[in-house]
C-alpha cells in the first residue's frame, strides 16, 4: 500500500489532572505550550499535527530496529484536564485511533483516570500508558533508555519503582487490563503497554513514540485507509477578529474551498453549508495557514456559509450526490446516541461528544434520564423538571456537564447541579439523591406520627381553661396541629388546637422554637401547674416499631425523645414497643 493512501492516526493524550499530558506533548514538539495555559491546565482542546519527518528524527529507535515506517505522521490531540475526552467522536464510535493514557506513576489511578478508562473500554480504543514523573522518585538516575534506567537504579530506588509499577498493574487490572512494560510484551493485543517517563528530563519520551509507530503500523493500517468520502467532526465556532471559524478535525477523506457539506443538528436533521475559505494546522504549531485543500487527518478552521444552530461535536460530511444517505445516517447517529429512559432526571452537556461521556457514565452507575440535551441549561428543561416533581422528586434534577444556566430562571423545587468535571457532577448528584432519599423517607415516616417533646414555660400562662393556653419550648422533633399530646405518665392531655408564633398563627414549629400553644378541654391550674414539666407526642405501638427501624432517619434528640416515650409507656406495659 502507498503511503499517500494512509492517513495519520489520532491519537488523543487524555489523563488526570495535573498528571502531565500537555508536558508530555511539549516534549514531542519540543514547545512550553503548558506554561502559556491558565494555572498550568489546558483550555481548549489543541492539536497537534506531527510529521513522519519528525517522528524520524525525534525516534532513532526506528532506524535501530529497521522498522519501514508508512505512516505520514501523527494527529495529537490534547484534551482539558477537566472535561471528558470523549468530545471528540465520529461515527461508529471515539474519534481517537490510539490514545495515550498519561499518569503519575506514584499517585496511579485518580477519579478521572478511572472515568477515561471506562470511557476507553466503552469505545474499544488501544491505549498505551506513559507511566509519567519517574523522575520524582527519590535518586532516580537518568540513562540513555528507560530499560537501561530501570536496570540500572539503586537497589532502593528500584524497589520503590516496582511497588508503584506493581500497584499501579494491580488497579488497572481491577478496571478489567493486563499490563506489562512495553519491552516485555509479546502480544499487543492482550496486555496494554507501560512505558514509564519524565515529561521534565524528556526521559522514556522516544520510547513512547516508538511503542506508538509500532502500534499504528501494526494494527492500525486497515483502519487508516484513506476513502473517498470526507467525513469530519465539528469541533466549535471560534472567532479571530472578525471572522467566525468551525474549528473541525477531518478525519477521512479530502475536503477543498467551495465543497457543500452537511453537518448534522441534534434532532438529527442534516445543516447544509459551504466553505467559503480554509485553513489548516501547521505541522508542530498552533497556528493555521491558509490552504486550498486539506486531506486527513488534519485541523482545520473553516469558514462555512449559514451557522445557524450548528452544535459542538456534531458531524460532518461532504456533499456529493448523496445528501438523503447522508440525512439519514445522522439521523441513526443522533437518535441512538441520545436514546433516553421513560422515566428520569434531565441532563445537559456542552457537545455531543460529551453528552455522549456523561450517558456512559450514568449508565455505569444505574442513573436513568429521561431528556438529554446540548447547551446552557434553560426554561424548556426546568418546565420538564418540574413535570417530575408529579412522577418522582427525585428525577427532579438538572445536571449540566460544563454548561451555564441561563439568568431568570424559576427553579422553585428543581435542583440544579453543574461541573465542569464529570465524575466530580455524577458524585455530587448521588450524594443529593442519597440525602433527597433520606428526606422522604422521614417525611413519610413522620407522616404516621409525629415525635416530639415539649417543656412548659409556666411563665408564659395566657389562658387558664376553655381552652388552655400557654408557652412551651420545642425540645425535640415538630410541633403540629391535631397532634395528641401525653404527660410523663402517659395521660392523654389534649389534641392541639392551634399554635401561635411570633403572634402569628402556624401550622407547625419545630425544635429550638418557644411558641403558645392552645389545649381544649384542658384546666392547666389543676392538670399541669404543679406536677408537670414536659409533654410528649403520643406514639402507638407499632409506630415505634417503625421508627425503631427507620431510626437512620431521625435526629439525636429524636431518637432520645423516643426512648423516654417508651419508658413512659413501659410504666404500665413492661413489653411495649419490644
Amino acid at each position: 500500500m502507498e503511503k499517500n493512501n494512509i492517513r495519520q492516526p489520532i491519537i488523543t493524550v487524555a489523563g488526570h489532572v495535573d498528571h502531565g499530558k500537555t508536558s508530555i506533548l511539549d516534549c514531542f514538539r519540543q514547545s512550553a505550550l503548558q506554561q502559556e495555559e491558565a494555572g498550568g491546565i489546558t483550555q481548549k482542546i489543541s492539536f497537534t499535527r506531527y510529521p513522519r519527518e519528525q517522528i524520524l528524527k525525534s525516534c532513532p529507535l526506528i532506524d535501530k530496529t529497521g522498522i519501514d515506517l508508512k505512516i505520514p505522521g501523527f494527529l495529537f490531540i490534547d484534551t482539558p484536564g477537566h472535561a471528558a475526552f470523549t468530545n471528540l467522536r465520529k461515527r461508529g464510535g471515539a474519534l481517537a485511533d490510539l490514545a495515550i493514557l498519561v499518569v503519575d506513576i506514584k499517585e496511579g489511578i485518580k477519579p478521572q483516570t478511572a472515568e477515561v478508562i471506562t470511557i476507553l473500554k466503552q469505545n474499544k480504543t488501544p491505549f498505551v500508558i506513559a507511566l509519567n514523573k519517574v523522575d520524582t522518585i527519590s535518586g532516580w538516575q537518568k540513562k540513555d533508555s528507560i530499560k537501561e534506567a530501570i536496570n540500572s537504579q539503586a537497589e532502593h530506588v528500584r524497589q520503590e519503582f516496582e511497588t508503584a509499577l506493581l500497584t499501579f498493574q494491580g488497579s488497572l487490572h481491577n478496571h478489567g487490563f493486563n499490563s506489562d512494560l512495553y519491552y516485555n510484551i509479546e502480544d499487543f493485543t492482550k496486555t496494554i503497554a507501560l512505558v514509564p517517563c519524565s515529561a521534565k528530563t524528556r526521559q522514556g519520551i522516544d520510547e513512547l513514540l516508538f511503542v506508538l509507530c509500532g502500534l499504528s503500523q501494526r494494527f492500525l493500517t486497515k483502519r487508516l485507509e484513506i476513502s473517498k468520502e470526507a467525513k469530519g467532526v465539528l469541533l466549535e465556532i471560534k472567532k479571530d477578529k472578525t471572522i467566525e471559524w468551525a474549528e473541525t478535525i477531518l478525519y477521512d477523506g479530502e475536503i477543498k474551498e467551495g465543497d457543500e457539506i452537511a453537518i448534522a443538528n441534534l434532532s438529527g436533521e442534516a445543516i447544509t453549508a459551504k466553505i467559503r475559505s480554509l485553513q489548516e494546522i501547521q505541522p508542530l504549531s498552533t497556528k493555521f495557514k491558509s490552504v486550498e485543500k486539506a486531506t486527513a487527518a488534519t485541523g482545520l478552521r473553516m469558514q462555512i456559509i449559514n451557522k445557524e444552530n450548528l452544535v459542538s461535536g456534531m458531524p460532518f460530511q461532504k456533499i456529493s450526490d448523496n445528501l438523503e444517505t447522508i440525512k439519514e445516517s445522522f439521523k441513526k447517529e443522533i437518535s441512538e446516541s441520545l436514546k433516553t429512559n421513560k422515566q428520569g432526571i434531565i441532563i445537559k452537556a456542552d457537545s455531543l461528544g460529551s453528552l455522549e461521556a456523561l450517558i456512559t457514565l450514568l449508565k455505569q452507575s444505574n442513573i436513568q434520564f429521561v431528556k438529554a440535551g446540548i447547551g446552557p441549561i434553560n426554561k424548556t428543561d426546568v418546565i420538564s423538571a418540574k413535570a417530575n416533581l408529579k412522577i418522582n422528586s427525585l428525577d427532579a434534577i438538572i445536571i449540566g456537564f460544563n454548561v451555564e444556566i441561563e439568568d431568570d430562571l424559576e427553579l422553585d423545587n428543581i435542583k440544579v447541579l453543574t461541573n465542569p468535571v464529570v465524575y466530580k457532577l455524577i458524585e455530587e448528584l448521588e450524594e443529593f439523591r442519597t440525602k433527597k432519599r433520606a428526606e422522604i423517607e422521614r417525611n413519610r415516616l413522620l407522616e404516621l406520627s409525629t415525635i416530639c417533646k415539649l417543656e412548659i414555660l409556666p411563665q408564659y400562662v395566657f389562658r387558664n381553661s376553655n381552652p388552655a393556653i400557654f408557652g412551651v419550648k420545642i425540645l425535640s422533633g415538630k410541633l403540629t396541629t391535631h397532634i395528641q399530646l401525653i404527660d410523663d405518665n402517659d395521660n392523654n392531655i389534649a389534641r392541639v388546637k392551634a399554635i401561635q408564633a411570633e403572634k402569628q398563627s402556624v401550622s407547625e414549629a419545630l425544635e429550638g422554637q418557644e411558641i403558645a400553644l392552645s389545649l381544649p378541654g384542658v384546666n392547666y391550674e389543676r392538670q399541669l401547674k404543679d406536677d408537670t414539666r414536659f409533654l410528649y407526642s403520643q406514639v402507638s405501638e407499632n409506630q415505634f416499631k417503625k421508627f425503631k427501624e427507620n431510626k437512620d432517619l431521625l435526629s439525636s434528640s429524636e431518637i432520645s425523645t423516643l426512648q423516654e416515650i417508651a419508658e413512659i409507656k413501659r410504666k404500665k406495659n413492661d413489653n411495649w414497643g419490644k
